[in-house]
């Protein structure tokens, strides 16, 4: 047998074996190594390894029923136009608000004011939709995937009936991007971290015809639904990038059964990841022990403890963890690598136990790896060599930082 067969049966006897109880132990042993891309191997160990599906197989169901009839809740209550129609008849069913003689409740007039109204809220959120809306049109440019249709949109938004609306993208209108927007109003980064947070393309996707939806419409629906269930935090710029590969994997899903609900089990994915990392993003928690400044100071006491003429020769360039190691860490290699190795990264991510202490190593093994390299670099070669990280066999990376102890 192969070494690829072999694994592939260790999988399944974890992930398909007839007990009831999954074996996380072994799942965390096993994934951490990289999850076989066959079956429905990754996605099923991301929900498992991410909380999204306890252990017990048994609860599966129920758990996944519930969740997804919550996510169709959350659209038809934050993304649908107020007054929407879900079946096309112009009412909700409910009784609302106290109607006008056309059947529209006062507070959902378009041109009522008052704070109250689910019309001013809707007019509002368009602040931080142009911003969802221009990084998700350049989602992952080496790939297609994003910009294609998928095989299952959410029928209450794409068929609009005339309804305008209901499309998040037909929402925006284009204004300057305010810094207090970009900052989520000092919660977020600072202009020098959001200069240093992307390096995507400034291709833009297209929409789809009515009827239709691309993968990054999906993407834009799960980052809009996030932003308005955590209006303390709202949406930054970047987390883009991590809700990316989470929905990748589960559209991606060989089993269409599952794929079929990848909007849904992708935003509850994404709510669990970002529950760990949410303080990456909250600037007044960049001190904390959960920030990002603690991350990046661990990141360099470990330089520091592996390589110390690394190390003295970065701080004598006054070349700061923040310039490259912001990025890194806050969007969990996401930018650094092709989404393939990204994914590969993530496996052992996920299933570290001490979560994002790997993440750690792997990032320390990036500067250690070029080391020769940064020795011999200025300034300014190693501010490039670092925030444009050369192609590598990402195998490489990760056996060299299993190897730091």
């Amino acid at each position: 047998m192969s070494i690829f067969k072999a694994r592939v049966k260790e999988f399944e006897d974890v992930l398909a074996a007839p007990q009831d109880l999954i074996d996380l132990k072994q799942l965390r042993r096993l994934a951490f190594n990289g999850v076989p891309e066959v079956q429905s191997f990754r996605a099923l160990s991301w929900k498992l390894l991410l909380g999204y599906l306890g252990p017990r197989r048994s609860s599966w169901t129920t758990t996944l029923a519930q969740k997804r009839a919550l996510y169709k809740q959350f659209i038809e209550e934050l993304v649908l136009p107020p007054g929407h129609s879900i079946n096309g008849d112009g009412a909700d069913g409910g009784d609302g608000d106290k109607a006008d003689s056309r059947g529209v409740g006062l507070q959902d007039h378009p041109l009522s004011e008052g704070p109250e109204s689910r019309w001013n809220t809707f007019f509002n959120d368009n602040e931080f939709l142009l911003q969802i809306d221009k990084d998700v049109r350049r989602l992952c440019p080496d790939i297609s995937f994003f910009q294609q249709p998928t095989e299952y949109p959410c029928e209450i938004v794409v068929h609009s009936k005339g309804e305008h609306g209901r499309r998040l993208h037909e929402r925006v209108v284009p204004t300057v991007l305010s810094s207090a927007n970009v900052e989520r109003k000092g919660l977020g980064m600072t202009k020098q971290q959001i200069n240093l947070i992307t390096k995507r393309s400034v291709e833009n996707y297209a929409a789809m015809e009515e009827g239709q939806e691309a993968h990054w419409e999906v993407v834009q629906r799960i980052l809009f639904i996030y932003a308005k269930l955590n209006p303390g935090q709202g949406y930054v710029q970047g987390m883009n990038e991590i809700v990316g590969p989470i929905y990748y994997v589960m559209a991606s899903d060989p089993d269409l059964s599952y794929r079929a609900h990848a909007e849904a089990d992708c935003f509850f994915c994404f709510t669990a990841l970002m529950s760990e990392i949410r303080d990456f993003f909250i600037k007044t928690l960049d001190d904390a022990e959960g920030g990002i400044k603690f991350m990046m100071a661990r990141l360099s006491n470990m330089l520091k403890s592996k390589d110390l003429n690394i190390y003295e020769l970065l701080k004598s360039q006054e070349l700061h963890p923040q310039y490259y190691s912001f990025r890194w860490l806050t969007l969990l290699l996401s930018q650094e690598f092709p989404l393939p190795d990204v994914l590969r990264i993530w496996d052992s991510v996920f299933a570290d136990e001490q979560r994002f202490e790997f993440l750690i190593k792997i990032c320390c093994s990036m500067i250690l790896i070029q080391r020769e390299t940064i020795l011999e670099n200025d300034f300014a070669s190693n501010v490039k060599l670092l925030q444009n990280y050369p192609p590598i066999d990402i195998n490489i990376v990760i056996t060299h930082a299993g190897s730091l102890a």
